[in-house]
């Protein structure tokens, strides 16, 4: 049984981390950082300036700015300057309307904006903005994740894989995780409905539209059920597939995200509650499931960082796969056994940016977390004698994250480099 201080510094940590956001969290980032900046100037910026890190750039070259039906960070910088308001954190952009993007394409035509990478050694999660008007300059940083501003100049660099744990934030293991999610009051823990709510409405929203590429919907098609059939299975990567749809697409809505990315907050959450629903299970069950879903991602990206080469699919579909085998009646010892078949299989997946596409990824992780659940009820799981999976639950997630974090580095150099170099 966790005690009541740990709890209490476990619950912190999930509202932190398990937040509304609208659109992708990278650009959506950029935008509040000029948000910040235009506040502090104190008028209409006449020039903006933005110095991102490398993984900022990737993440929002190709993903759609909801309600606008532009993609990439130009138009995002320019709203986050007419009407973005800082306190609205990563629902920054929530005040459009049709006036103010037009008056953001008009700022964007002037060329009033210079987005470059940031040079020496920064965060890989590293936004600053500097607004000019009337020969006055403001600047605002944000560092380490994605609304946390830093004061001071550019040589801001801590990794943000260390964690926060100078600033009191606990450090997780998956006893600890899996004891929280099944033994915590119900009270304590009912705030993660609205994760349900917002992501599962994604989905909802997705058939309104054509969104992204469709997955979703596709999924959902009379020729689709003659592949996959009308099951859980195709019910769980439909419905989350459609909600990434909808987010990459650039629907203006509001979904929860996990560790500062909607993708990893969708995939958390709704193939548990897709399967919860068809399965039966109790409201408590399903609760509790979400729980330690959305925790073993917060756990895992302790130790990754905010960003990395690494798809952060992987890390929610391994979250979802233990809310699932939960849900399927598992223990600790079962979960522990679905985790290690995820990182047995799903190791590996490059992170190319944020975009339509992530569908496709979201798609596989979920997938996988299927299978592996199914194995671990079974009682099989990947040996430590096969790959990077370790006897220790702990260490084989370690063994993911510093491949992940380490060893993918010149990966991720060299997909920015494809993705800038390309036409």
């Amino acid at each position: 049984m966790i005690d009541k201080t740990t709890r209490e510094r476990i619950i912190a940590l999930m509202h932190q981390e398990v937040v509304p956001a609208i659109g992708c969290t990278e650009p959506m980032a950029v935008a509040l950082c000029t948000a910040k900046a235009t506040e502090q100037l104190g008028c209409r910026p006449e020039r903006i300036e933005a110095l991102l890190s490398a993984n900022i750039l990737k993440n929002a070259m190709g993903v759609g700015i909801p309600g606008t039906g532009m993609i990439g960070l130009p138009i995002a910088i320019a709203l986050g300057a007419l009407i973005g308001r800082s306190e609205y954190q990563l629902e920054v952009l929530k005040d459009l309307t049709p006036e103010a993007l037009e008056e953001g394409k008009r700022f964007v035509d002037e060329k009033r904006i210079d987005i470059s990478l940031k040079q020496g050694n920064c965060d890989k999660l590293y936004i600053e903005v500097t607004c000019t008007a009337g020969g006055q300059s403001k600047t605002a940083i944000i560092a380490g994740s994605h609304t946390h501003f830093v004061a001071g100049d550019a040589s801001y660099g801590r990794s943000s894989a260390q964690g926060d744990d100078d600033d009191g934030e606990i450090a997780l293991n998956m006893q600890m995780v899996y004891d929280f999610a099944s033994t915590a009051p119900l009270d304590e823990i009912r705030f993660i409905e609205e994760a349900r709510r917002l992501n599962m409405d994604a989905a909802r929203e997705a058939l309104k539209g054509n969104y992204g590429h469709n997955l979703g919907k596709t999924i959902d098609r009379p020729l689709s059920k003659g592949i996959f059939g009308n099951t859980i299975f195709a019910h769980i990567i439909s419905r989350t597939a459609s909600a990434c749809d909808a987010r990459m697409g650039g629907a203006m809505i509001p979904v929860m995200s996990n560790s500062g990315s909607g993708n990893q907050g969708i995939c958390a959450t709704n193939p548990v509650c897709v399967y919860a629903k068809e399965n039966e299970n109790t409201e408590e069950e399903l609760l509790r499931a979400l729980t330690l879903s959305h925790l073993t991602s917060i756990y895992i990206k302790q130790s990754l960082g905010k960003l990395s080469a690494l798809c952060g699919c992987v890390v929610a579909s391994i979250g979802s796969s233990c809310g699932i085998t939960y849900l399927m009646g598992g223990d600790y010892e079962r979960i522990c056994r679905s985790v290690k078949n995820m990182v047995a299989n799903l190791t590996g997946m490059i992170c190319d940016g944020a975009k339509p596409s992530c569908s496709l990824k979201i798609t596989s992780g979920v997938s996988t977390a299927l299978l592996s659940s199914l194995l671990a009820m079974e009682g099989k799981c990947v040996t430590s004698e096969e790959g990077i999976v370790d006897d220790c639950v702990d260490k084989t997630i370690h063994n993911l994250t510093s491949i992940g974090a380490d060893g993918m580095g010149s990966t991720d150099a060299l997909v920015l480099d494809i993705m800038t170099s390309k036409g």
